[in-house]
């Protein structure tokens, strides 16, 4: 039986705008500069997570383990607090919106700093761009967790707030790098070396 190859694009610019768009609208309100969380659940569901677990299933299929398993933990997670928010605003109900712990929102959190903490020790592999993206995150799940668990509530929100932001400017840039340096078939936008080479 003859074997067929099938070559797959690199899905790290959608997957990098999609998180770049979702971070830059979540931003907005954690920064004060818009309200309420209406607007953002589209974006979450859309580019937060539906790009990202597109980028998550081309990236299995190129065997690239990190990349998928980044992609797809992230998806995972912007539906899971769209579907979040959506429970606090009432959609399924008064009951489960009555219900509702905020605390374990922030156990959630925490589980996911514990992840990123250790993609970000995997992500010395990859580039610079890429690395300091996942330490950004680490600080966002660091001011998520506590602020959410009422711990330095003010102070880790705007820690969180920030984070997310920045997380938006770099995850921008490395979407830029990729698809430009791949056009024009030379490094025109860096990303910079990986920290460690394997």
């Amino acid at each position: 039986m003859e074997e067929r190859k099938i070559v797959v694009a690199d899905p790290t610019p959608i997957g990098l705008f999609g998180l770049a768009m979702v971070t830059l609208v979540a931003s907005s309100q954690k920064l004060g500069l818009t309200s309420d969380v209406s607007f953002i659940i589209p974006w979450a569901i859309f580019l937060g997570a539906s790009a990202q677990l597109y980028a998550c299933i081309q990236d299995a299929k190129k065997n690239n383990v990190f990349g998928a398993t980044a992609f797809g933990a992230y998806a995972f997670f912007w539906y899971s607090v769209a579907f979040s928010w959506m429970i606090q605003a009432g959609l399924f109900g008064e009951k489960l919106m009555s219900s509702a712990d905020t605390k374990q929102l922030g156990i959630a959190f925490v589980g996911y700093l514990i992840f990123t903490l250790y993609m970000t020790v995997g992500a010395l592999t990859t580039n610079k761009n890429l690395f300091f993206i996942f330490v950004l995150i680490d600080f966002l799940f660091l001011g998520l967790s506590l602020s959410t668990l009422g711990i330095m509530h003010d102070t880790m929100h705007m820690v969180a707030a920030i984070a997310e932001f920045l997380i938006a400017v770099l995850s921008f840039y490395g979407s830029a790098a990729v698809i430009i340096n791949t056009q024009f078939k030379k490094t025109i936008l860096p990303l910079g070396k990986a920290f460690y080479s394997v």
